[in-house]
């Protein structure tokens, strides 16, 4: 779980941000809802049950997993760092999408009764402590403060840009 938010939230960021500064990202804009969508899919996805245990189980897979996030991450990413002043309004709407339904799966997952992964087969006695539920909650309670710290945050910083640039054109009018 840090592995992946790591990435996702600083990582990809840090990067499509350094991109963003030397290269033009215009035109990758207009992909930002199905970039939202594909990163929204796979975060859900890979955290289906059967999905994440079938992950844990094989490392090709897990391998595969971390690089799909990473790869919509930075689709996603790039989608917003590209966007238009304009257009700032439709990075903001997305960063707000995902990142609610980020901290809904954070919450889902330090809220839920049971644990919803099983434990390797190699870790039977997990099971009986009751590891796998306080992984399980201790991983939601990471995805519950990286959520704000990285896509609320930009959504904040974007929106401020964006009114602050409305503020700059009104004033070019009168």
């Amino acid at each position: 779980m840090a592995q992946h938010l790591v990435v996702m939230n600083l990582l990809v960021p840090a990067g499509i941000y350094f991109l963003a500064r030397h290269w033009s990202l215009s035109g990758i804009w207009r992909w930002w809802p199905w970039a939202t969508a594909a990163q929204l899919a796979l975060i859900w996805g890979w955290h289906a049950p059967a999905a994440l245990g079938a992950a844990m189980a094989n490392p090709p897979l897990t391998l595969l997993m971390h690089i799909s996030l990473a790869a919509s991450a930075a689709w996603f990413w790039a989608s917003i760092a590209g966007m238009p002043r304009q257009e700032r309004w439709r990075a903001a709407l997305a960063l707000l999408i995902t990142g609610k339904l980020f901290c809904l799966l954070g919450a889902l997952l330090v809220f839920a009764p049971n644990a919803l992964f099983g434990p390797p087969a190699s870790h039977p006695q997990e099971v009986l402590s009751g590891a796998g539920l306080a992984d399980q909650q201790m991983a939601g309670l990471v995805m519950l403060v990286a959520c704000p710290l990285s896509y609320v945050t930009a959504g904040i910083v974007l929106a401020g840009r964006w009114f602050l640039s409305l503020d700059e054109d009104q004033g070019a009018h009168a």
